[in-house]
């Protein structure tokens, strides 16, 4: 004979529980003790984030130029806009810092005004030497630096863009860190320790501000910041959830207990972290917070069934038995809803993502079983919860929007389905006025001071993000033919034309300084030599690249000669703006470089964050499909019903319908912390459908199969946990607006944003799809006898197959 619906596996799995409470409680210390040694694991990041796939053209570009020149972004550059910066006192300040800098072992190259090397020709031996700027031999006096101001903005062509605006009187130095150092923790005890210092006591002593940038500069500093906020992300979040818990609950032991299993999976999303070694990203790094908001859920959704039960027969072995029984399936696929949003991540094919997906969707599971167990063994060690902590079951707020909810949802569902309408309407116009952003530095903290900085080299020296092109001359030597080196002229006249592009710099640069060196130092003739001209130049500036300790030029050519580059810095761009930048600069490259005798290719790691954001948005529909077809299939195994499903998916899709709009209109754009947001959203949103859905299939087989009866008792049964879970999700992951990354305040803002919109929607538009399309194939009030046979046999042979 079959079992009761309310028997089976649950009531096993019950049993298990509430019989082995020690032996679980020791096994989930052990668990937390081993996975915290693994916390030894978890180290901070010190690259950027990688958006494409390792076998994508783009990566495999520039992993070609890293071979090739190594790495790009070692550069740090410290600037100045000040008249009293060619004064003796501010000078000679500047000249200690720069020379201190220079000996450290870290710094490979310092290319600075206080020990500048200029070129000039050595008629004797016929060749180019170099030689210092200024005597330092000579007095730092007024007189003399103002006539090295002089001759550096009249004389010296080769260095303008590079070291000083002569528009504007700007100066900066440029610091060549050791390549082998960038992408390592030595890169952040330099910064830290060492640069950071000299730059304060220079403004310290001279009270002249100095603005600081470079790619390793700003990771530094940006790595530090993220680090700063993920404690400030776990103790907000656990008092934010923590306090709406008890405001709910009235409950000190419940909150406690709620809290303890909070920082339980905190410490196992560390732990996993370190598990698998993946470093702390900026994704990764809101994983344990996520874990806090996502968890409290579970604990709210255990708890409130576990009091309702002692409300109705105050029996607490009954009722902890229930608590796992009755709600242990919805929660398990609440739970896995969840998750599979986060795993969608994984099939994009990104490093970052995956990780992020794969320890959040395991974490989510993990947190699921601790509090499907804590909750049960621990409640059964407390006395029975008293009357003041079940009042909140009867709070009259609850009661009136309730009541309200089952009033529209009876009697006003072709209003429901209008508002629903013009919603969707208003969101497909919010939807056309979106736009994509791949700014590499838009995702960093607008409040930071090296965001301030960043906008001043972008003014005075137009950027600090690195676009580099590789040209592939295919033979060696081959780069110093006079025909390649008018080609990469004229390439670089290109990119000076453009808007938002730096002057740029290659062996070009050098052989135009090297004319003018020849000519005595004309500026006039900083130019290419003509033919005639180029064979007793070149012949003098083989010379001047010997010491290559303080040639600025030494990685602008390879070993071979067989391949150059161009270096150019870019204005912080939108994609729309790197699209039509790249589009010009190919087909200038198009026209100058033939295929059959060039391969030419541009990258950097602006160009590939770019590239890696469009691909994100490319797949941002496919990722989100299938995050919905899975979590469909889950409802279909569960429900065995199209309806439910239809009803689930299409309340669901709204929310996420105004998320886009609401961006388009706001102006807030597809980047990539702001598309995670549609996977994650849906995925939890989801969650109070099923919960609504179980409750609503269990209450037709009570009913008889009176469906607007069950509809209705569903709405009262789960609408409190519906109300309360939204709530906390709503404010907990309101808690990232806290941060002072403006992605990580996108993603928190928006998520709420759709949570508050799921919460309605799951209020009123579920109950009333639900309804409708009930009656679509039924008799009026009744699900007809063959719809209700089914859904009574489909769910005696779920129970049974989980037997």
């Amino acid at each position: 004979m079959k079992k009761k619906l309310t028997a089976g596996f649950w009531e096993v799995i019950a049993g298990i529980v509430l019989r082995n409470r020690i032996t679980i409680l020791i096994v989930v210390f052990l668990l937390t003790v081993f996975l915290a040694f693994q916390w030894k694991n978890v180290g901070m990041t010190y690259n950027e984030a990688n958006l494409l796939p390792k076998d994508h053209p783009a990566n495999k570009d520039y992993t070609q130029f890293l071979n090739t020149f190594g790495e790009e972004g070692n550069l740090v550059v410290i600037g100045v806009k000040d008249a009293r910066f060619f004064t003796p006192k501010v000078f000679q300040a500047w000249n200690v810092m720069m020379t201190a800098l220079k000996k450290n072992k870290e710094v490979d190259l310092v290319v600075s005004i206080n020990d500048l090397k200029k070129l000039r020709k050595d008629t004797i031996h016929e060749k180019f030497e170099l030689v210092p700027l200024m005597d330092p031999k000579r007095e730092l006096d007024q007189a003399y630096l103002s006539s090295v101001k002089t001759e550096l903005f009249t004389r010296l062509p080769f260095y303008e863009g590079l070291l000083f605006n002569k528009k504007s009187g700007s100066i900066r130095g440029a610091l060549y860190l050791n390549k082998k150092i960038v992408n390592s923790p030595i890169r952040k005890e330099f910064i830290l320790k060492k640069l950071v210092p000299v730059i304060t006591a220079f403004e310290n002593q001279t009270k002249v501000d100095l603005k600081v940038s470079g790619m390793p500069y700003i990771r530094t500093i940006n790595t530090e910041n993220m680090k700063g906020e993920i404690g400030l992300f776990i103790g907000v979040a656990l008092f934010i959830t923590s306090l709406i818990f008890y405001l709910f609950f009235r409950s000190f032991r419940a909150t406690f207990l709620s809290i303890c299993i909070l920082i339980f999976g905190v410490m196992w999303s560390f732990g996993t972290l370190g598990l698998f070694h993946y470093k702390i990203t900026i994704l990764t790094a809101i994983i344990p917070p996520l874990i806090i908001v996502i968890g409290i859920t579970n604990c709210i959704f255990l708890i409130n069934k576990y009091q309702q039960e002692i409300k109705n027969h105050n029996n607490q072995a009954k009722a902890l038995q229930r608590v796992i029984s009755k709600i242990g399936v919805s929660t398990l696929m609440t739970n896995m809803t969840t998750a599979i949003g986060f795993a969608t991540f994984m099939i994009t094919g990104n490093e970052l993502l995956y990780e992020f997906g794969l320890v959040t969707s395991i974490n989510v599971i993990t947190v699921y079983l601790l509090t499907l167990v804590i909750v049960p063994i621990v409640y059964s060690f407390m006395d029975i919860p008293k009357e003041k902590h079940l009042k909140h079951l009867n709070k009259n707020y609850l009661a009136s929007l309730l009541n309200w909810v089952d009033h529209v949802v009876r009697n006003k569902r072709t209003t429901i389905y209008v508002i629903y309408g013009l919603l969707l309407i208003f969101s497909v116009v919010g939807v056309s006025k979106m736009k994509v952003s791949g700014s590499l530095i838009g995702e960093m903290p607008k409040s930071a001071s090296f965001f301030k900085d960043i906008l001043f080299f972008e003014k005075e020296f137009n950027g600090v993000q690195p676009l580099e092109i590789m040209i592939n001359t295919k033979r060696k030597k081959g780069v110093m033919k006079a025909s390649t080196i008018r080609k990469m002229e004229a390439l670089q006249q290109t990119i000076d034309s453009i808007p938002g592009l730096s002057k740029p710099v290659s062996i070009v640069n050098l052989v135009k300084y090297s004319k003018q060196a020849f000519y005595n130092g004309n500026p006039e003739y900083y130019e290419l030599p003509t033919s005639q001209e180029q064979a007793f130049i070149l012949s003098y500036a083989k010379n001047a690249t010997k010491n290559t300790k303080e040639n600025i030029m030494k990685s602008y050519v390879d070993s071979t000669g067989q391949y150059a580059r161009i270096t150019t810095f870019m204005k912080d761009s939108g994609t729309e703006e790197m699209a039509l930048i790249e589009h010009k600069l190919l087909d200038k490259i198009h026209h100058l470089f033939p295929a059959d005798r060039f391969e030419v290719k541009l990258t950097g790691k602006a160009l590939v964050f770019q590239k890696g954001t469009a691909y994100l948005v490319e797949n941002l529909i496919e990722s989100l499909i299938f995050a919905i077809l899975l979590i469909a299939g889950l409802m279909a195994y569960m429900f065995r019903s199209w309806k439910m499903i239809f009803a689930s998916v299409v309340t669901n899709i709204l929310p996420l319908c105004i998320t886009s709009g609401l961006m388009g209109y706001f102006g807030i754009p597809l980047k990539p912390s702001t598309i995670l947001v549609f996977s994650i959203a849906f995925g939890i949103s989801v969650d109070n459908a099923i919960q609504f859905m179980a409750k609503y299939r269990h209450d037709l087989i009570h009913n008889k199969g009176k469906i607007k009866k069950s509809v209705l008792s569903a709405v009262h049964e789960t609408g409190v946990s519906t109300f309360y879970t939204s709530i906390v999700l709503i404010f907990g992951f309101a808690i990232f607006t806290l941060s002072s990354f403006s992605g990580t305040i996108a993603l928190g803002g928006l998520i709420s944003v759709t949570l508050t919109f799921a919460m309605f929607a799951n209020l009123l538009v579920l109950p009333a799809l639900v309804l409708t399309t009930e009656r679509w194939n039924g008799k009026g009030k009744y699900l007809d006898e063959d719809a209700f046979n089914t859904l009574k046999s489909q769910m005696e042979h779920q129970e049974s197959e989980m037997e």
